[in-house]
């Protein structure tokens, strides 16, 4: 397994290793081991398993707030996205910056995005799966979202945003300046 920096560095990009053969494949996906040598110390303890129908839907840009904060590490098993990380920890060198990769059952690619981004994804294709572990459960409470076509990001998402699938949540998510500070760089 590969484990490798993004432009933001706390981000990663996993790439798992696939072994075919003329009944199919076998990778190992997770490895605590692995993201350990990473620098990645984590405990998974929930997964979540989303399906969208249609190309351009757009799922986020979401997070939890501590003290129930979450990483992910985010993979597709059907179709492609164009998954999205934006760094919202005050004070961080990066602070309002993003970083965005493909991630496919093609590519066999995932994302790790710890806790302090925002997460979004849209997809490419049609009836695209994706599977995400979390290290802390949902909690309502603590569930938040930025504006995921907020001018002052910069993400150049792939698709017309009039065209753009949303759930009424998403519409409504605050703009970067107006978003209440949940995560300090550093802490």
């Amino acid at each position: 397994m590969e484990i490798r920096p993004l432009n933001i560095a706390d981000v990663k990009l996993v790439i798992p290793q696939i072994h075919r053969d003329a009944r199919g494949f076998f990778s190992e996906t997770y490895s605590r081991r692995d993201f350990g040598t990473a620098g990645i110390a984590t405990e998974f303890v929930q997964d979540n398993h989303s399906l969208s129908a249609e190309v351009g839907t757009l799922r986020g840009l979401h997070f939890q707030a501590p003290p129930r904060a979450q990483g992910k590490l985010v993979r597709v098993t059907r179709g492609s996205i164009f998954d999205v990380a934006v760094d919202i920890r005050v004070g961080s060198p990066t602070f309002g910056q993003h970083v965005n990769a493909i991630v496919s059952a093609e590519n066999w690619r995932q994302i790790w995005i710890p806790a302090g981004f925002a997460h979004g994804y849209c997809t490419l294709e049609p009836d695209t799966e994706v599977i995400y572990k979390v290290t802390d459960y949902y909690a309502p409470d603590c569930d938040r979202g930025l504006k995921w076509d907020d001018a002052a990001l910069g993400i150049r998402w792939p698709i017309d945003p009039d065209k753009a699938r949303l759930s009424d949540k998403d519409r409504r998510q605050p703009a970067l300046k107006e978003l209440a500070p949940a995560f300090v760089f550093g802490t």
